[in-house]
């Protein structure tokens, strides 16, 4: 058994709060979900799963667990009521937020986007997941809108991190005008049929109040580094069609 291994993330202006974002190494479960998958829901051994989870949440240190069966639209929880690792997910949706130290809010992906929200004085945090889907619907935006309602927020003080995901190289939209549209022309290129999601969040993000010098992004691209991070193209790809998910996890730091 391998501790999982995860990139850590810290926003200088805001230490009180912490994230991180894990990686497929370490771990105990089976190919094709080696070694670290954190999700239930994608055919791995629930007991593989478990133990993965647990090995995070101790390291991490967390005192509970809030994770969504995430359905790439723009529902979101406020102040969910955690659980533990071993609990599989009961709510639906794409965003959580939280004023309780020490519970780790849990953005599952393998290519999607992981966007974690602080606010400067700790006190407050978010997690979105946002697919091309999202992305479409303009879900970093809405997200960061509602979480600043939610806790009487101003958006110039919100913080935001953009964890590995599909860099704007490899995300081809073959169907981009049925896909997205010809308002979202300016993230596409014609010539390779990509388009830049990571530039997309950051201007939605930018859209919604946030300063552009607290927007953060972690360039490392889940399809690109497959022996680091799972990725659902990737898998697509190969006769096996089956991968597992990382997290982009976030939590208020307790004293």
């Amino acid at each position: 058994m391998a501790a999982v291994a995860f990139f850590p993330f810290t926003f200088v202006d805001v230490p009180g709060v912490a994230c991180v974002f894990t990686s497929r190494r370490g771990g105990v479960s089976e190919p094709p979900h080696d070694s670290a998958n954190l999700s239930f829901e994608v055919g791995d051994d629930p007991d593989a799963v478990r133990e993965n989870r647990r090995l995070i949440h101790d390291r991490l240190g967390l005192s509970g667990w809030c994770e969504c069966r995430q359905i790439h639209g723009d529902v979101m929880h406020f102040d969910p009521a955690p659980l533990g690792p071993e609990a599989e997910a009961q709510l639906e949706g794409d965003g959580l937020t939280t004023a309780a130290p020490g519970v780790g809010l849990v953005i599952k992906t393998a290519d999607c986007q992981p966007i974690l929200l602080a606010h400067r004085l700790g006190g407050y945090v978010a997690g979105l997941h946002a697919g091309w889907r999202g992305n479409r619907m303009n879900f970093p935006g809405s997200g960061v809108a509602r979480f600043c309602e939610k806790y009487g927020l101003d958006p110039a003080d919100v913080y935001a991190v953009r964890g590995p995901s599909l860099s704007p190289a490899m995300a081809e939209f073959v169907n981009f005008d049925k896909e997205f549209g010809p308002e979202f022309r300016q993230y596409f290129d014609p010539a390779t049929h990509t388009v830049d999601l990571w530039r997309m969040t950051r201007d939605q993000l930018m859209e919604a109040g946030v300063p552009e010098a607290q927007i953060f992004g972690m360039d490392l691209c889940t399809m690109g580094l497959e022996d680091t991070f799972f990725s659902y193209r990737q898998a697509c790809a190969s006769p096996v069609r089956q991968t597992g998910r990382q997290a982009g996890i976030i939590w208020i730091r307790r004293d």
